[in-house]
């Protein structure tokens, strides 16, 4: 039995077969456009988003075969609206990371309804005030609802709980609209897709040879999340551009959807029979983003690959240290003010020193998430499992189980998301069971700490200390919370 997995990122979509026993294959990839017309907008083609998911879907499904089953996954909160008769988006669609609504959330959040800037909710409000239209006459869509529309030919207008969940336009439950809100941002409750499980039968994916059934939609994370076979529990981090720590917490619901005291915020990990499993989530927001920023802007590594061979040359940083901050702080500070910065550089400092700083305070923070998930949870986690890009750099993962004092496992596929997809596509369906996911798991590699406990409380400690230094840096910043 095998899935098509149709994964849409923030900057590529890719399509892959994934198979019963968890293998990935037939994949095909190619870039967005990503267009950033002013400083703190992010845009994306519609169309072309769609476009790219059919041509390279097919393309998949004409060097494999005909699969059984299909499922998506997508950037969460990425927005569209759209004209159902003509299938015409309105606008660009608004990319999740997108700031152009900051003042909008403000000034809401002075009316008392808390709203972010990277939630659905007041981008879809832009869209539908640019396009002159009433709202009642246009469709939302997030990417997983775009694609499910094309694919059923205009058919299914769905999206599932684990984006709903974090859209700023549900209720507690996940499995209704909250009025109050769409009628306070000058929507409408008819523009909105219909809320199903992750995992469902969402309909047959005509555009497609063969219509097989799509049976999973399922945002980003979670997605990773359920590929690395963390079903009933365990957590991973997905290092990219930022870095996502999530983690599964049950079946019994948060109080709030808001964010917790810990820094950390609720999830949907997936939903079957109406059955919702909640998880956490914690951000770095600076990951992968800072190596780009070595190599691109620095100029001191010309490949991200140089890292690992130039930070393993040193026996130590040489008293450097480094703030991953280069957006700010995300969990557990949220400290939008904070900036980055390299702490106790002096003339003997080399290339090497600094590249290990960097990709040391990037561990440091994935240490932070891990903190923050137990405090939230009560749980102190055995293993942490890792994705990603930056996964493929063993200084990095070292770094990360020194830091943490845990083992780190790292993923078989680097894009677990796509893996995740085609797996819980697989289970809806049942062709698979959840102890079967489960049993799928078979890291890459296995990182066990290679410090003491006495030397990681004291290098954490320091760490506390270097954060302190870098908060607050636009102290006019590091009031604004969302």
């Amino acid at each position: 039995m095998s899935a098509l997995a149709i994964d849409v990122g923030t900057s590529s979509v890719r399509t892959s077969i994934v198979d019963a026993s968890g293998v990935v294959s037939h994949s095909h990839q190619q870039r967005l456009s990503v267009r950033t017309p002013n400083p703190g907008e992010v845009e994306l083609d519609a169309l072309e988003i769609v476009d790219l998911a059919l041509v390279l879907a097919r393309r998949t499904l004409a060097s494999h075969g005909p699969c059984d089953v299909v499922g998506i996954t997508n950037q969460r909160a990425t927005t569209i609206v759209f004209d159902p008769t003509t299938g015409q988006p309105v606008g660009p669609a608004i990319g999740w990371q997108d700031l152009r609504t900051v003042i909008d959330c403000l000034v809401l959040q002075g009316e008392g309804l808390r709203l972010a800037p990277n939630q659905s909710a007041t981008k879809a409000r832009w869209l539908v005030a640019q396009s002159g239209r009433e709202a009642k006459d246009l469709r939302f869509a997030t990417i997983e609802t775009w694609i499910a529309w094309h694919l059923t030919e205009g058919v299914a207008h769905v999206t599932d709980r684990s984006n709903a969940a974090v859209n700023g336009l549900v209720t507690l439950g996940v499995d209704e609209w909250d009025e109050r809100v769409i009628t306070r941002l000058d929507l409408d409750v008819s523009m909105m897709p219909s809320i199903v499980d992750t995992m469902c039968n969402v309909g047959p994916a005509s555009a497609l040879p063969g219509s097989p059934m799509i049976t999973s939609l399922v945002g980003d994370q979670p997605a990773s999340l359920f590929g690395q076979s963390c079903v009933t529990r365990g957590a991973k981090i997905t290092f990219g551009t930022g870095a996502m720590l999530d983690m599964v917490r049950g079946t019994s619901g948060p109080t709030t959807l808001a964010r917790f005291a810990s820094g950390c915020f609720p999830i949907v990990a997936y939903s079957r029979d109406n059955v919702v499993t909640w998880g956490i989530e914690g951000i770095v927001l600076s990951a992968g983003a800072c190596i780009e920023w070595l190599r691109d802007d620095l100029g001191l590594i010309a490949e991200a690959d140089e890292t690992e061979a130039l930070a393993s040359s040193v026996r130590s940083s040489g008293g450097v240290s480094f703030v991953p901050a280069l957006s700010g702080l995300g969990t557990p500070q949220w400290d939008f003010g904070a900036r980055g910065g390299f702490f106790g550089v002096t003339r003997g400092s080399t290339k090497a020193h600094l590249v290990r700083a960097v990709l040391e305070g990037i561990a440091q923070r994935g240490a932070d998430l891990v903190d923050a998930a137990a405090s939230e949870t009560g749980t102190r986690l055995q293993e942490i499992r890792v994705d990603g890009g930056m996964s493929a750099n063993r200084f990095l993962v070292q770094r990360l189980a020194d830091f943490t004092g845990l083992r780190v496992a790292v993923s078989p596929e680097r894009e677990a998301t796509t893996r995740g997809a085609g797996l819980m596509a697989l289970v809806s369906a049942g062709y698979l069971t959840f102890d079967d996911v489960e049993g799928l798991w078979s890291p890459a590699e296995v990182f066990t700490p290679t410090i003491p406990e006495d030397e990681r409380a004291t290098l954490r400690a320091a760490w506390s200390t270097t954060l302190g230094r870098a908060a607050k840096t636009i102290p006019e910043l590091s009031t604004v919370e969302f």
